[in-house]
């Protein structure tokens, strides 16, 4: 853990930029498995090879609606400064640093781990009103709230 002061907006536009680069590679992907299946023999030999594609296209549709969703909730979040924790936050405790916005898990930014997480994750619910200084307990693990952003 490196950096205590850090800008908001700059970790927003982070976050936003790895959900765009996801969303464009898993695009890609599903040009590529679709070109693939389009020369695939139609003989019925080749069906189970077609409906095996058909599938990881399928799945690749659903994780592609999956970061969509996660695009339109994170433009949804405010940039407002609050001493309490709250969607939005930046929170930093004796052991990690969370950006409470959209459940996308670990990502590094500026040297320092993070992880975001979802207003409806059970971190961000125990922290949801709290205050720098307040400390809580999750899953036996003690935390106390360093800074808030």
């Amino acid at each position: 853990m490196q950096k205590n002061t850090i800008v908001k907006s700059d970790v927003r536009a982070y976050i936003k930029e790895i959900i765009v680069l996801k969303i464009q590679k898993l695009e890609k992907f599903m040009e590529f498995t679709l070109e693939a299946s389009r020369e695939v023999k139609k003989t019925s030999k080749y069906d189970s090879i077609r409906e095996e594609m058909q599938e990881e296209i399928y799945q690749m549709q659903k994780q592609l609606a999956s970061l969509k969703d996660l695009q339109r909730n994170l433009a949804k979040i405010v940039d407002k400064t609050s001493g309490r924790i709250q969607l939005g936050s930046i929170v930093f405790t004796n052991k990690a640093r969370f950006y409470i916005s959209v459940s996308l898990g670990e990502f590094f930014f500026e040297g320092d781990r993070f992880y975001a997480i979802s207003e409806e994750s059970p971190m961000a619910k125990i922290m949801f009103g709290k205050q720098v200084g307040d400390s809580f307990t999750l899953n036996t693990i003690n935390q106390v709230i360093e800074q808030v952003w």
